[in-house]
């Protein structure tokens, strides 16, 4: 099994990417801690791996915006293992949209104290540990939209302009110390955060949820959404040992719909 003996936390483990990748890593020998905001999302997803894979996966309620939330997090995630985490992702993130001139001071700062701020928390507070042990994995979930931008996501797009470079800082760091980090950039996932767009489209526009959905599909050459096992499988290579020589990447997930 790729991870076996490898304990792995992943924030935004609730559900859509993050519960992909817990039950892709647990079915690989992996001991997963799953963390979200919602409670009783992470358990549900500790209970499907209980359930299908047979080992005991832990459920751990974090707000990554918050240096003291992840902080007790890590402490929570050592004490159940009996140590920190091998492999980090960074899953966590909300979407938000609105012209420029209407995204206000909060909605800034919201979205980046989650997907960047947040990222950086866990990061930081994974890296000793990793350091240590001279080797570790972190994974980003960016987004292409981290290497372009497009109307109405500017504080979005920014955040993920900013994990590509916390990315790409951090693995030239540490290339020599046993540990790699990359992002990985999906397109649009058929996910919770895309039927929300969906709805947004909808309410914003009158357009029915089919027709948004079918423009939405046209953004990737192969029209269609991208899978979150899709995105868990990129996950799963870049944790594995199979995977050591990838670093400092973003690796796009979107069927070809941005070329760099």
């Amino acid at each position: 099994m790729q991870l076996s003996n490898r304990i792995a936390l992943i924030t935004g483990g609730g559900r859509g990417i993050g519960r992909a990748i817990a039950l892709s890593f647990a079915r690989e020998g992996a001991r997963v801690a799953i963390a979200a905001r919602t409670a009783a999302q992470v358990e549900q997803v500790s209970h499907e791996i209980g359930a299908e894979v047979g080992t005991n996966a832990v459920g751990l309620v974090c707000d990554v915006s918050d240096r003291s939330s992840v902080e007790k997090m890590f402490v929570d995630a050592g004490e159940t293992f009996g140590r920190a985490p091998d492999i980090l992702v960074n899953n966590a993130g909300i979407a938000e949209s609105a012209t420029l001139l209407r995204t206000d001071d909060e909605l800034w700062q919201r979205v980046l104290s989650i997907n960047l701020s947040g990222t950086f928390y866990c990061t930081r507070a994974a890296l000793p540990a990793m350091l240590e042990n001279g080797w570790g994995r972190v994974i980003n979930i960016a987004s292409i939209a981290g290497k372009t931008g497009a109307p109405y996501i500017a504080a979005y797009s920014a955040s993920k302009h900013g994990v590509l470079g916390l990315t790409r800082s951090l693995a030239a760091e540490v290339a020599s110390k046993g540990i790699t980090a990359n992002a990985i950039c999906p397109g649009y996932v058929d996910t919770d955060m895309t039927t929300g767009a969906i709805e947004k489209i909808t309410t914003k526009t009158g357009r029915p949820a089919e027709e948004a959905l079918e423009a939405i599909k046209k953004m990737s050459p192969q029209n269609r959404l991208v899978t979150s096992e899709e995105v868990a499988a990129v996950a799963l290579l870049l944790a594995s040992h199979e995977g050591r020589g990838i670093n400092g990447q973003a690796i796009n997930v979107d069927g070809g719909a941005v070329l760099f």
